[in-house]
This record gives C-alpha cells, sequence and structure tokens, in this order.
C-alpha cells in the first residue's frame, strides 16, 4: 500500500496555523515572520513533505544573535598563536551572528575571584578562555552556569571534574616525534627547557619528551634542564645566560616549551660563545614568525592557530544549543619541522 502524502494543511494542523499561512512560508511568498517560517519549514522537514523530505532541518533555523566574551590574562601579541586563534574564533561566530567582547582579567580581579569590571553575565551567551591558566579562576568562570570553552588550560586541570570544554593543540606525541629525532641521530643528553607546570599544553610537552626518552632508555637529565617557574623566563637581561651557567654540563640538545623560550636559549648560547647547533641543538614549539627570522632557523611544530579558533566557536555554539551534552577535551592535530637549529651530527663528548 502506497504511503499517504503529507499534504500542507497537515504541516499547518501541527502547528496551529492557517494552511494559507503554511503555504506562504514553504513558497517564500514574503509577509511571513522569519521566526514562522523557520518553523513550518522545520516541520515539513520532519514530515517530509515533497522537496523538504531529504533535508536536514538546522540550517533553516534563524540564526541566534548574541554576545561572546573572551576572557584572557594576556592579550596575545600578533607573533602569538592566540592572535590567530582569535581570528579564526571571531570569524566562526559571526557568521553565526554573535558579538565578541574582550575582557581581560587583571591579577587583583585574579587573585580576588573577582570578574572583570566590564564583564556583564546576564548580557552574555558563552565564554571562551585564552591564556588563563589560574586553577581557581577558571572554577569560578564554570560555575556561572554560561557555556565556556577553555583554549589551553591550567595544568592541574582535573577532566572529570572540570565542567567545561577544553580544546588544545596536540602537544605530546608532536614533541615526542621531534625529540625521538634528536635520539636518532645519536644524542642520549637531552634537557628539556620551561615550567611543566605553566598549563596543559606545557605539561603535555613535557610528558611527550620524557616519553621518548623512556622508549630510549634515557633518564631524564633535570640537572642539565632548566624547569624554573615561568614567570622566571619572562626576565629581560641576562638571566638565561645565569641559568646556562649553572648547569655544570650542558646537554647535546634542548627541547623548548615554546618557541619564545627556545630563542631565548639560542641568543644566550649564542652570548656564551657557543654555537648553535654544532654545539648544542634547540628546538622549540608554536612555528611562530620568529622561529622562521632566527638563525639558525628553529626546528618547532606548527599549530594550525585559525582553524583552532574556529573549532573553538564550533565546541562553544554546539554548548550554547545543547548545554547538557557530555564535555569534550578536543586535540587539533599539529606538525613537527624540522629546521637547521637540529641539524648536523651529535656533538663530541
Amino acid at each position: 500500500m502506497a504511503k499517504e502524502k503529507v499534504t500542507i494543511q497537515q504541516i499547518a494542523d501541527a502547528l496551529g496555523i492557517s494552511r494559507n499561512t503554511a503555504s506562504k512560508a514553504l513558497n517564500d511568498s514574503g509577509g511571513i515572520p522569519e521566526e514562522t517560517r523557520a518553523r513550518v519549514i522545520k516541520k515539513a522537514i520532519e514530515l517530509k513533505y515533497k522537496q523538504f523530505a531529504y533535508m536536514e532541518s538546522e540550517g533553516f533555523l534563524p540564526k541566534k544573535t548574541g554576545n561572546i566574551a573572551l576572557l584572557t590574562t594576556n592579550l596575545p601579541n600578533t607573533s602569538h598563536f592566540g592572535s590567530q586563534v582569535i581570528s579564526g574564533l571571531e570569524k566562526k561566530i559571526s557568521m553565526e551572528g554573535y558579538n565578541l567582547s574582550i575582557h581581560i582579567v587583571r591579577d587583583d580581579e585574579r587573585g580576588e575571584r573577582a570578574l572583570p569590571v566590564n564583564f556583564d553575565a546576564s548580557g552574555v551567551d558563552g565564554i571562551v578562555c585564552i591564556e588563563l591558566f589560574d586553577l581557581a579562576y577558571s572554577r569560578l568562570l564554570t560555575e556561572l552556569d554560561i557555556p565556556v570553552i577553555f583554549i589551553d588550560c591550567a595544568a592541574d586541570a582535573a577532566y572529570p571534574d572540570f565542567a567545561a570544554d577544553v580544546l588544545l593543540m596536540e602537544n605530546e606525541h608532536s614533541t615526542y616525534r621531534m625529540t625521538c629525532g634528536l635520539i636518532e641521530d645519536g644524542l642520549t643528553e637531552i634537557g628539556f627547557v620551561g615550567d611543566f607546570n605553566h598549563c596543559k599544553s606545557f605539561r603535555e610537552r613535557w610528558i611527550g619528551y620524557g616519553r621518548a626518552l623512556a622508549d630510549a632508555g634515557l633518564d631524564v637529565p633535570r640537572e642539565q634542564s632548566i624547569l624554573d617557574e615561568d614567570r622566571f623566563f619572562l626576565f629581560e637581561s641576562d638571566w638565561m645566560e645565569q641559568r646556562l651557567r649553572q648547569i655544570d654540563k650542558l646537554p647535546q640538545a634542548f627541547v623548548c616549551a615554546n618557541d619564545f623560550i627556545a630563542v631565548r636559549v639560542m641568543r644566550a648560547l649564542k652570548n656564551s660563545g657557543l654555537n648553535v647547533p654544532a654545539d648544542v641543538r634547540v628546538c622549540g614549539f608554536d612555528d611562530s614568525p620568529e622561529s622562521r627570522i632566527v638563525e639558525p632557523h628553529l626546528t618547532t611544530v606548527h599549530i594550525y592557530s585559525s582553524d583552532m579558533g574556529v573549532k573553538a566557536g564550533e565546541m562553544l555554539l554546539s554548548r550554547i544549543r545543547n548545554s547538557r551534552q557530555p564535555h569534550q577535551v578536543t586535540h587539533l592535530y599539529t606538525q613537527p619541522i624540522f629546521r637547521e637549529s637540529t641539524a648536523g651530527g651529535p656533538r663530541g663528548a
């Protein structure tokens, strides 16, 4: 028996509107509010009416307009991967009718667990956090009953208890591969430079580095590493030179937590009369503009920063539409790039 065809009247009856209104909405004849038209088309898709039978309702719903708040402790500069992340994020959410407002969380606000003075929670549909690695402050934001996503997060954030979506670049495996490349060249003394407690990304890079050493039967040489708190790495003057002088025997290579640190290490080594890579090899992470300018060019890991911003927007908008879905921890692939800073044979003993 042939299935009975769906009629416009059935669509109208299902929505409690007149047949004439339903007809105008389906034919886009004008004079029908956009919200009503969206409801009619959605019902037509559900009932599989004629040309709408194989369509999805998602694209016919009117785009919501609203506000997304970006919270950060430090607004990324143009050479920081975060600037491209923000660009990709803004592009994605603007396509969906959302505006992006930026709020800087000052040190005193973070210490007092206070929201930025220009942040109005009642007018915010979602929150994006970048460069915000204070776990207690992060928990404050997750308790606002507003959808929130962290692009990177506190190193000690425990996901089962961290009520937020998290987006990271893939850190562990690319650092593992980079470290393995050094080991495959015959190097056995490879130090790490960076505070692995600074953020989740640094922690994952430290894990990847350590796993590569462990798989090769090598120990992590802490005495040949620089693992100070991250705030020390921001010091100018000759802090890095002093730290290098405190190492009795420099390793054959340094794996650095990011390019900013790696460039500082390279500069300090050169100021100490050493050659990169002949005396000490150096690699970083981020594929920053500086990594392609510094001499020799820096071995690093490329991050698809703009795509991360787009993905963050997708995840947040999905959370706004369905707040009850399980929280996600998502990694976007990265790509190791081997350049001159790690080229050549291993340094002699």
